[in-house]
């Protein structure tokens, strides 16, 4: 799974608009000189939406299905779904798009399932299969097999994959059927479990952090285990602070506006495993000059990651160093 960010302003999908016919200017025309450029009619909304995304359908479908609903300026999403998989994609909306890389840094975790015997091109069910295998692995080795994948490891991500090659993504490169090397790269994963196991096929539990592959993992694990594999079930319970108990479905959201109010949440909850620091309007007026803030006190926070808020409203996220309290994003949300 990648766990890109992307925070995009999607083309609207709004009904045409109608508007009363009259003849047009003549080319050069003080009407069409002084004719208003037309205003958006889309509204600011400031927050986050917990998307149980369903199988079969893209993150940029899905953000753009949102933005629609909401009729929201700004929209994007922390951290990318395969379409093929399902669960947790956090939706951020307005000034919460300035969290995305907060909620990104959050452990993920994942529930998925990996037939044995055929590896693919794409490392899912979705690609063409290039190496076979008669073997299928005991409950036994694939167990002894999981502490090598736990931890620190090495991991090249799937060809088929958001990663940019030369400023291309990975998977239109491979697709238009070039040749090209994706490079090895650190990835950390907590934990790694296998739920159940029959001869074809094994469940796993996964927390992993940020960019790792649950593809790659599967793919890895196939070959290690001298036998082959591919995802064919992937379902994400969890990025940061969202879990998928707590999430809302497309339907629901596209069939009730109760329901979509109901599930937009405030920019704070995206900021909910970082340090919450109270400043009065004085210390938030330092923050929204782009100033350090000097946190005095035996209340003051350790150093880290933290965020700041003046009378309930987050002011700006940031990290306390040496005592001080230094802004990476300012919000616009009043107070």
């Amino acid at each position: 799974m990648n766990d890109e960010i992307a925070t995009e302003d999607l083309p609207a999908h709004d009904a045409p608009e109608v508007v009363a016919s009259e003849s047009p200017a003549p080319r050069g025309s003080r009407r069409e000189r002084h004719r208003e450029p037309r205003r958006s009619t889309r509204v600011e909304v400031n927050g986050w939406i917990n998307l149980d995304k369903p199988v079969g359908v893209t993150s940029t479908q899905a953000v753009a299905q949102l933005k629609f609903l909401f009729n929201a300026k700004k929209v994007g999403h922390a951290g990318t779904l395969d379409p093929l998989a399902s669960g947790v994609l956090p939706i951020a909306f307005g000034e919460a798009t300035k969290t995305v890389s907060v909620v990104q840094d959050g452990t993920k975790a994942y529930r998925f399932a990996v037939k044995w015997g055929e590896e693919t091109d794409t490392d899912d069910a979705e690609g063409q299969v290039v190496a076979r295998s008669d073997l299928r692995p005991s409950p036994a080795e694939i167990a002894a097999m999981l502490p090598r994948f736990i931890g620190v490891i090495s991991q090249t991500p799937p060809t088929y994959s958001a990663i940019k090659i030369a400023g291309e993504r990975a998977y239109d490169l491979a697709r238009d059927g070039q040749e090209f090397e994706i490079a090895a790269r650190d990835i950390t994963v907590h934990k790694l479990e296998l739920v159940s196991s029959e001869p074809g096929e094994a469940v796993f539990e996964a927390e992993c952090g940020k960019g790792a592959y649950v593809r790659a993992i599967a793919r890895d694990l196939g070959r290690a285990l001298g036998c082959h594999g591919h995802v064919v079930l992937l379902r994400r319970t969890r990025v940061g602070p969202f879990w998928a108990d707590h999430g809302f479905g497309l339907d629901a959201l596209r069939d009730s506006e109760e329901a979509r109010a109901a599930a937009l949440m405030s920019v704070e909850a995206g900021l909910a495993e970082l340090t919450r620091v109270p400043v009065d309007r004085s210390g938030a007026a330092t923050l929204r000059r782009g100033q350090k803030l000097l946190l005095r006190g035996s209340a003051a926070p350790g150093e880290g990651p933290a965020y700041t808020v003046c009378s309930g409203t987050p002011v700006a996220v940031g990290v306390v160093e040496n005592g001080e309290f230094v802004s990476t994003r300012v919000f616009n949300l009043g107070n």
